[in-house]
């Protein structure tokens, strides 16, 4: 007999930095409504990780990022709920360009800049231990969710 194989959701996560602040998106979709969370989304087939990443920053902030200048720093596997299953991968943009600003508002309430030491108290539990794990030096891998 073979064992089912993982059909995981993959989402990329972006932590924006201007010094020791870091761009937090607002949820205004049903999932998580009103907490915060960093720009990501879900990796689309067939394209590659750091451009994925790119490309969410992009749709969400109006913010450019060179995938080359991406540096993956955290990788969180998630247990959402029965049968699903998430890998995020975290990525901090090195070098990028632009103002962000909030070009989805059907999804976002808003962004919002806050300090590494002055985080949102509201942040979404799966992004939040990508976030943490980088912030912490925890490694490179967080499993969260499962029993």
């Amino acid at each position: 007999m073979t064992p089912e194989l993982a059909t995981p959701v993959i989402d990329t996560h972006v932590i924006l930095r201007a010094g020791d602040k870091i761009l937090f998106s607002q949820r205004g979709g049903p999932y998580g409504h009103g907490r915060w969370h960093m720009p990501s989304g879900k990796l689309d087939r067939g394209e590659p990780l750091r451009a994925g990443a790119a490309r969410e920053l992009l749709e969400e902030t109006g913010v450019t990022v060179d995938p080359e200048h991406l540096r993956l720093v955290h990788t969180v596997h998630h247990q959402q709920g029965a049968g699903v299953e998430r890998i995020g991968f975290f990525f901090e943009a090195i070098r990028w360009d632009g103002e962000p600003e909030n070009r989805e508002p059907d999804k976002c309430l808003g962004l919002e800049w806050f300090t590494v030491h002055e985080l949102p108290e509201d942040i979404i539990e799966y992004p939040e231990k990508g976030l943490l794990g980088y912030l912490g030096g925890r490694g490179s891998l967080t499993e969260q969710g499962w029993e």
